[in-house]
């Protein structure tokens, strides 16, 4: 599969998220933000490593979770500026259609809380753990 095919999926589905991992099998997701790439990062991490990726947009969370996940390429829709600097350090490929300053919150009147707390973090490892405290704070709102 090619990363074309790969970023046509995306295009056609209702999907937010494809990898076609080193075993040759394809794995979309549906879910918006960085939940995926957390779940596959701490759960199924090895679908990860190696991995080509299609994601429509990324921002600097969704970069770390790529980068310590350790993909070989990625296209996306749209990125963010602060997720091109974590490509950048990493050698990872990436290409885009559209760059933004950074990403939007769901209600377009702010950032996106995972571009926040990662927005003055160097490294990719570093956001991992924030990112992690982030989405562990959501899953206890949501028990409430």
């Amino acid at each position: 599969m090619t990363l074309q095919q790969l970023t046509q999926i995306i295009s056609q589905g209702n999907h937010t998220l494809a990898i076609f991992d080193q075993e040759e099998n394809l794995h979309t997701y549906d879910n918006r933000g960085v939940a995926d790439l957390y779940h596959l990062l701490t759960n199924e991490p090895h679908l990860l490593k190696g991995a080509m990726v299609a994601d429509k947009v990324v921002g600097k969370g969704a970069a770390a979770l790529m980068i310590v996940g350790g993909i070989t390429e990625l296209h996306t829709h749209i990125i963010s500026e602060p997720a091109i600097k974590l490509f950048e350090l990493s050698g990872i490929r990436y290409s885009y259609d559209v760059k933004v300053d950074h990403i939007e919150n769901r209600n377009k009147d702010g950032w996106c809380p995972v571009e926040t707390i990662c927005k003055d973090v160097p490294t990719a490892g570093q956001c991992v753990p924030l990112i992690a405290n982030f989405i562990e704070n959501l899953k206890l709102k949501e028990n409430l």
